[in-house]
């Protein structure tokens, strides 16, 4: 019989192993010695040891999971309490005792941690509803309708929660999101429909437009194309590829109307400036008449420069004020002479005039008289206001000899 501190083989061959609860039955080993039949079952026992130190190594540094470490558990601990092994069976029990506590506080650990990512993809996934129904009632169309299609992109790449509740938040994102693509559809109709009309009223504005292109009113019709083209810019838009070409119809039949009046003005303009040229000859010859000396003379050759003058035309408007003024002074200055004239040989306003003088020249004399005579009796003050009078007067008379002088005496 041979023993060792865990195990022994009786004279039979049957080997035994001590535990703390007795001495239990491992196998019979008949084709050796004793000793080679407790090597035998020590040998299983240390491939047990490695088995539950891989399993140890596995549960610490690898990401195995509670599941197959459980199993892998059970596995070795059936191979243990089966004890087909010689040695300290009660370590190994003890050993896989603790490797269970581990993968079980794991398990709670990962547990946790799953209910955390879950509540946290939750609380995700309400923020994203939140939002998304937010911008169901939004008019910024292209930026909302991006929003929203990152807003899925973002779900996607959530976790899943419990189904019930993945549902209701999914159905509860995906109403806003309808809700927003039916309201942004019936947008768009609405502005296809208002954009048709605009596209029919600027097709009349073009037709009238088109219609005034060879008219000569320029001055109208420059107006009426004014008015077109605010009704033009009231309209709105159209559809985007009629707009362009609206626009080129609209604004080709407007260059038609411009540039022929632009040819017809630069044509004027240019027979304005002649005659603006031949209207300065005239006003140097009518200024060649300053002085009049010879006013008949004068009189004839300024009704001979404004015959010519009459038949000349329009001058340039901004050289009107300018050229009109100069014959305007000469024409002035000949009236002014022709009423000098006649003031000198008017015979009743020369008797008016001798008139006035000889009345003032009485009351002149009568004022020196009283003068005298209130100095001369001492009345000092009655003499001054006499001769502030008397000065009136004579100024006066000055004034009257000055006129009744123009009439020759």
């Amino acid at each position: 019989m041979s023993s060792e501190p865990w195990g022994r083989v009786d004279e039979t061959g049957t080997v035994y192993v001590r535990t703390a609860d007795g001495e239990k039955v491992v196998g019979s080993w008949q084709a050796g010695s004793p000793d080679e039949a407790l090597a035998y079952f020590e040998r299983k026992f240390e491939g047990l040891v490695v088995e539950i130190e891989l399993l140890e190594r596995r549960v610490k540094t690898t990401d195995l999971s509670a599941k197959d470490a459980t199993t892998a558990i059970g596995h070795l601990r059936e191979q243990v309490d089966a004890g087909h092994a010689v040695g300290d069976l009660a370590s190994l029990s003890g050993r896989l005792d603790e490797l269970t506590g581990v993968v079980d506080a794991r398990r709670e650990e990962r547990k946790a941690a799953r209910a955390r990512q879950s509540e946290e993809a939750r609380g995700a996934k309400e923020a994203l509803v939140a939002e998304a129904e937010e911008l169901a009632a939004s008019d910024q169309w292209r930026t909302a309708g991006e929003r929203l299609r990152g807003l899925v992109d973002t779900w996607k790449g959530l976790p899943r929660l419990d189904r019930k509740t993945d549902d209701e938040l999914w159905h509860r994102f995906s109403q806003a999101r309808s809700a927003f693509s039916k309201r942004r559809k019936a947008h768009f109709a609405a502005l296809d429909t208002q954009r048709e009309d605009t596209r029919r009223r600027k097709e009349k504005l073009i037709a009238e437009a088109e219609a005034l292109s060879d008219s000569t009113d320029w001055g109208t019709t420059a107006a009426r194309y004014r008015d077109l083209m605010r009704e033009w810019k009231a309209a709105g838009r159209a559809q985007r590829d009629a707009e362009e070409d609206l626009w080129a119809r609209f604004r080709a039949a407007q260059d038609v109307f411009f540039q022929a009046r632009g040819s017809t003005f630069a044509e004027r303009d240019a027979e304005q400036r002649d005659n603006l040229a031949r209207k300065e000859e005239l006003a140097a010859e009518a200024e060649k008449l300053l002085p009049i000396t010879d006013l008949r003379a004068a009189r004839a050759a300024l009704r001979s420069i404004g015959e010519r003058w009459e038949a000349i035309g329009h001058v340039p408007r901004d050289a009107r004020p300018a050229i009109e003024g100069r014959m305007g002074a000469v024409d002035r200055a000949v009236s002014e002479a022709e009423e000098t004239e006649w003031r000198r040989t008017n015979p009743e306003a020369r008797a008016r005039a001798a008139g006035l003088t000889g009345q003032l020249q009485d009351a002149v004399d009568r004022l020196r008289q009283q003068a005298e005579k209130a100095r001369a009796a001492g009345n000092t003050a009655k003499a001054d206001k006499l001769e502030q009078e008397l000065a009136g007067r004579q100024a006066l008379l000055d004034q009257a000899l000055k006129g009744l002088a123009e009439f020759g005496g």
